[in-house]
């Protein structure tokens, strides 16, 4: 299974994504294709972090991430829990048949992805909720 919300540094990362629209409304535009996370593809972001202009996704680190629990990911709950869709019909999104969120949460997960940026600067009180970890007692 792929994370959507993945680092570029991470083993097997791909960019599915391109980070548009503000910095007060950033939005994904989804590739047609997906694209290595080579080190000539975070060069041409020149400098500016990769993660700011793609969308990277990777394999699921399960029990190795801070938003895994119970066997799911709590982050794509948080995000289908406090987020509203930004969208009314499933992105074209390449990484869909292997991604955790669409097989965990299904259309409730794309219908909000395109407003999720690894690098948000101005994220709205819901979305720094969502991208916070609860931590575990």
């Amino acid at each position: 299974m792929l994370c959507p919300s993945a680092q570029p540094d991470m083993q097997g990362a791909v960019a599915f994504g391109v980070v548009q629209g503000t910095p007060s409304d950033p939005k994904v535009g989804y590739l047609t294709d997906i694209i290595p996370a080579t080190p000539e593809l975070l060069a041409v972001t020149g400098p500016i972090p990769p993660v700011e202009v793609f969308r990277f996704a990777a394999g699921c680190a399960e029990n190795g991430c801070k938003h895994f629990q119970n066997c799911n990911c709590q982050l794509i709950e948080r995000i289908v829990t406090l987020l509203p869709p930004t969208v009314d019909q499933l992105p074209a999104c390449e990484i869909r048949p292997q991604c955790r969120w669409w097989l965990q949460s299904g259309k409730a997960a794309c219908l909000r992805c395109p407003q999720v940026v690894t690098q948000n600067y101005q994220p709205t009180e819901a979305m720094r909720q969502a991208a916070e970890p609860k931590s575990v007692a």
